[in-house]
């Protein structure tokens, strides 16, 4: 059932992955992923919640480690548990509308090429998360099991 889980670790559970979609005038900002799992699919900024960090503090680092962007308030998007690139990961999408800056490519050796793409016709392929959190925010639907 679902995609084959590559095994090689011997803590075998899901990692939590948090993502943001960060809007300005109707466009997303989303970059091509390099070097991990997706390689090669639009993406926002994410990554690994932190031991001891909130998913607040999470998202808000990723957003300023990846794109040097500050994000000045957030809201909650979308819980997904996705199985996907031979892993497992529950997924907590993030929603920034108000944030400070222009994009920067900081980490150019994970996601790279930023750029605003309408809402209504991001570029493809989109990364899993992502595909999930846009359909999410457009149904209103807030959990993909």
């Amino acid at each position: 059932m679902g995609e084959e889980i590559v095994r090689n670790s011997a803590a075998e559970r899901p990692q939590v992955g948090v993502g943001v979609m960060l809007m300005r005038g109707g466009r997303v900002l989303l970059a091509r992923r390099r070097g991990s799992h997706g390689d090669g699919s639009y993406s926002w900024c994410g990554g690994h919640l932190e031991l001891g960090e909130s998913i607040e503090e999470c998202a808000i680092r990723e957003v300023h480690e990846e794109s040097g962007l500050v994000v000045t308030k957030l809201s909650f998007l979308c819980l997904s548990n996705i199985i996907a690139y031979g892993k497992h990961y529950v997924d907590i999408q993030m929603l920034a509308e108000e944030f400070e800056g222009e994009p920067e490519e900081r980490e150019p050796h994970k996601i790279a090429g930023w750029g605003w793409y309408p809402l209504d016709a991001p570029p493809t392929p989109l990364f899993r998360p992502v595909e999930l959190a846009i359909a999410s925010y457009r149904s209103g639907n807030r959990y993909n099991p």
